[in-house]
């Protein structure tokens, strides 16, 4: 009587020498060693009791219990490869992504049909959310983040600078036209993160510039900014990279050509350890090729 079941890998190694009628073929597809599926296999024997194999010179051929056996091992050996095949198909068809809302909402929204056009066999998941989420725990397969490139763990592919101007509605343009000079009283309120502005008249050469009276709306996201002085609510402050697709359809124009620098950068990032995922691959290749173009369309608008 068995008492104990034998271990796994003595079982595999069994199994794959049978299928082949080989130690040697067996330990190529095993990667190890003729030796070591040798000793898992004498190991099994010594196990159940019985002789599984009669070694000969140039080859092993089954013994009339292994004849018993192997055909079932096989058979369970192919069920648990073919389980494990519709696992990661399952995993390789829907990417998980999660992005800052801006980002998300306005640049990378609209691309997506072009992803899709190319990659009809893996679905995108995307969330947005402004505070950085955890990767690659099981939620989310990858992210797009916003700073200086370096995660724990993670990948990092560069997609463009993280920079911002004054941008309003056409139709406002004439009213903003002294948006560079601090000292003067604008015809339309400020829209947008008060910092960025302090940011940008201090890259401008302004310091401790007071703007606390000069703010209309106060709104959560950058892209409600923009939507706002779209509206001619007032000039926001955001990124012409982000919002290159309502600069180009003249929805927003830049209200100055100064562009403020963060010094920070828009990433695609994704765990190191998933470098070999089909999915994320096809992801990361076809957001560069886009962040490529963004940015050669970005040189030509700000010429």
């Amino acid at each position: 009587m068995l008492k104990n079941m034998p271990s796994l890998p003595s079982i595999h190694a069994f199994e794959a020498a049978a299928r082949h009628g080989s130690f040697a073929k067996a330990a190529v597809e095993l990667s190890t060693t003729p030796a070591s599926v040798s000793y898992h296999v004498r190991q099994l024997e010594r196990q159940v009791g019985v002789p599984l194999f009669m070694r000969h010179a140039q080859k092993v051929t089954l013994t009339e219990q292994g004849e018993a056996i192997a055909p079932e091992l096989t058979a369970l050996f192919a069920s648990l490869r073919a389980t494990f095949v519709n696992a990661v198909d399952a995993y390789e068809a829907r990417l998980s992504l999660t992005a800052l809302p801006t980002f998300g909402t306005a640049w990378l929204t609209p691309r997506l049909g072009r992803f899709r056009k190319k990659h009809k066999d893996i679905a995108i998941a995307l969330d947005l959310s402004e505070t950085a989420q955890e990767i690659g725990a099981g939620r989310y397969d990858a992210a797009i983040r916003n700073g200086g490139g370096r995660w724990t763990g993670l990948r990092s592919v560069r997609l463009f600078p993280s920079v911002f101007m004054p941008l309003c509605s056409p139709a406002l343009k004439s009213a903003v036209k002294h948006v560079g000079d601090p000292r003067r009283v604008l015809d339309a309120p400020l829209l947008g993160r008060p910092d960025w502005w302090t940011a940008w008249y201090e890259q401008r050469g302004h310091r401790g510039v007071d703007l606390t009276k000069r703010f209309g709306t106060s709104l959560q996201a950058e892209y409600l900014d923009a939507a706002a002085a779209i509206a001619g609510q007032g000039v926001t402050i955001g990124s012409p990279l982000l919002f290159a697709d309502d600069i180009k359809a003249r929805r927003l124009v830049p209200a100055h050509a100064f562009v403020a620098d963060s010094g920070r950068a828009f990433w695609f990032v994704y765990p190191a350890v998933r470098e070999e995922s089909r999915k994320i691959a096809a992801f990361r290749d076809w957001i560069r090729a886009e962040a490529e173009q963004a940015n050669a369309e970005y040189a030509s608008l700000m010429r």
